[in-house]
């Protein structure tokens, strides 16, 4: 099987040797042709995942329609808000009627609030369309640490072939029929780990980091519920999986970020200072206004939107969240089961 990934950052890098090591026969195309020309010589992405080595039925290439010609499955693994740009550079004429679009990256459009599976199928409808996701750091994945995802398609049979193309001894794959839940519970859970990152810059502790996780899952789940995602999905491994990895990890820059806006580092120069796209302070935006048209409450969303696009003190926004009216914990779950004030309780 033929399958091009397209995108040269340490995640496609890492899935690449993944599909190499399954045995797969691998197009890998980035837009650099000196990076391209650096790996195909020497087997490594030295710039995003060093020492790692590329072996296999491998062809490096920066010509888009040399990778994706006779593809079975293209993988788009580029930056979320890079996914319009490079589908108008495709030449549909090139894509079969059965390949499948899988997508890795996680986020939000900017302006459109779509998610990369409404971007995919604007342009190839007729095309299985996959989201292969949950808690993965690329340098995990390509060290053989035995890890899990979720490949989620409204299509079994495309999610199951899908499943069984990166599934090994070190890569278990679930299915998941909810698109919706998956995406957004990877997109949204970059949010939270930079919310995070910002509560270790501010030198607070483990409650605090353990309170932020646990209610910006309950926001997560309220916008996606909102938008026809299913509950459980975000208890799931893309959901409340993909949140504790990225919260917790030193690999996660959208924490690493966190932690220098938290020190008093401008937005600016902290971007800078991570060198590579910070997803989450895409999301943040996009999030924050999908609330808005939603009308769903995200209290963290709204005081980091406020912290890096508005330039709000981060302890007044701890405060703000801190001082919020008194909640129920369970507040919705109560109302839909009718136990408050019930004789006897």
């Amino acid at each position: 099987m033929k399958i091009a990934v397209l995108g040269t950052g340490s995640w496609g890098t890492a899935l690449v040797k993944v599909l190499l090591d399954n045995g797969q026969e691998v197009a890998f195309w980035g837009r650099d042709p000196q990076q391209i020309e650096s790996i195909g010589k020497t087997k490594h992405n030295a710039k995003y995942l060093k020492g790692v080595e590329l072996s296999g039925n491998m062809t490096v290439t920066a010509d888009l329609k040399q990778a994706i010609a006779g593809a079975e499955i293209i993988v788009i693994a580029v930056a979320s808000q890079a996914v319009r740009s490079l589908l108008t550079q495709i030449d549909a004429k090139l894509v079969s009627k059965d390949t499948i679009f899988v997508n890795v990256s996680k986020g939000i459009e900017l302006g459109t609030h779509q998610r990369i599976s409404e971007i995919v199928l604007s342009f190839f409808p007729n095309n299985k369309y996959v989201v292969l996701s949950g808690p993965s750091h690329a340098e995990e994945v390509s060290a053989g640490i035995p890890t899990t995802l979720v490949s989620s398609s409204t299509s079994r049979a495309a999610a199951e072939q899908v499943q069984d193309v990166f599934s090994s001894g070190l890569l278990r794959v679930y299915t998941n029929p909810d698109v919706v839940g998956v995406e957004l519970g990877g997109a949204l859970k970059n949010i939270i780990a930079l919310g995070a990152g910002i509560s270790d810059g501010l030198g607070f502790g483990d409650n605090s980091k353990a309170a932020l996780m646990t209610r910006g899952i309950a926001e997560i789940a309220r916008l996606g519920r909102s938008l026809g995602a299913s509950s459980a999905t975000f208890q799931g491994l893309s959901g409340i999986g993909d949140l504790i990895v990225t919260c917790t990890s030193l690999h996660s820059r959208n924490r690493r970020f966190g932690m220098l806006i938290g020190q008093g580092i401008a937005v600016d120069l902290a971007l800078k200072e991570i060198n590579m796209v910070v997803e989450g302070y895409y999301t943040i935006h996009s999030a924050y206004e999908l609330s808005q048209i939603e009308g769903v409450e995200m209290p963290i969303t709204r005081e980091l939107y406020r912290i890096l696009y508005e330039g709000e003190d981060a302890r007044d926004s701890v405060k703000r969240l801190m001082l919020r009216g008194k909640k129920h914990e369970l507040e919705e779950a109560a109302e839909a089961l009718k136990i408050w004030d019930v004789p006897g309780l």
